[in-house]
């Protein structure tokens, strides 16, 4: 199938490493031009090193409000126009309800829930009709994750924000949509399980809940979201799309 994605032009948010980096290396391969943005330097220089001209580097924090403004001025200067955006951020630390700190639900707000919102809400307003946004969220979202207190209580909310701007972006032909990833083997996922004390028997008790009795692997979420920022999804919007393997139960 053709996406159609050549010369179209993408801001990834979080896209120096992990599924936000896989995105944008699906983008690529299929003819666009990519935006990345992240907080280290030296993870954005090597992605850039990786992917050539075809991408350009912004280092900026979701929670900055100056950031969305950047990713949209650095797209409009390198190519002179935007065609949508995965919008994606590290995930949350780990911890229960009654052992995060209200600092800790602060600046998770600002960063998982607040900047993604903002970066939504100014992009979406610059696309043109056929633009496309994706958030990354979370299997969290179907169904509450052990011990991820705080990814349980930002993520179905960013869900209902991302599913009323499809509702508000529609009439103008601007598509919204998100992406529900379960466990895939992510450096994030790697520092998950590795956090158990035990990585080896964290992985094989995830491995057991999930149909396909595996990890996906980052490039195949990177294809599923390169598909729904792409033309060739024109009739999907407001989709809450797992990629979990089946590991989430609810429908």
């Amino acid at each position: 199938m053709d996406l159609d994605l050549t010369g179209r032009v993408y801001v990834v948010t979080g896209g120096a490493r992990g599924l936000g980096r896989a995105t944008a290396d699906v983008l690529v391969a299929e003819g666009a031009r990519v935006v990345l943005s992240g907080r280290s330097e030296e993870t954005l220089a090597a992605a850039r090193e990786a992917l050539g001209e075809s991408v350009e580097v912004v280092a900026g924090d979701n929670a900055d409000p100056a950031t969305a403004g950047r990713l949209l001025a650095a797209a409009q200067r390198r190519w002179g126009r935007i065609d949508g955006a995965l919008v994606s951020v590290g995930g949350p630390p780990k911890g229960a309800v009654t052992a995060i700190t209200d600092a800790q639900w602060t600046a998770a707000f600002e960063s998982v829930f607040l900047g993604a919102v903002r970066i939504g809400r100014e992009v979406g307003a610059a696309l043109p009709a056929g633009g496309s946004l994706c958030f990354v969220l979370s299997s969290s979202v179907r169904a509450p994750l052990a011990d991820m207190a705080i990814s349980n209580g930002l993520r179905p909310g960013l869900a209902m924000v991302a599913k009323t701007l499809a509702d508000e972006l529609g009439p103008v032909g601007v598509r919204v949509n998100g992406l529900l990833p379960g466990r895939v083997g992510t450096e994030r996922v790697a520092e998950l399980d590795a956090a158990s004390g035990d990585p080896e028997a964290a992985r094989a008790a995830a491995v057991a809940t999930i149909p396909l009795r595996r990890y996906g692997v980052p490039e195949e979420f990177g294809r599923v979201a390169a598909f729904l920022l792409s033309p060739a999804a024109s009739f999907v919007s407001g989709a809450m799309l797992p990629v979990d393997g089946g590991m989430v139960r609810a429908l």
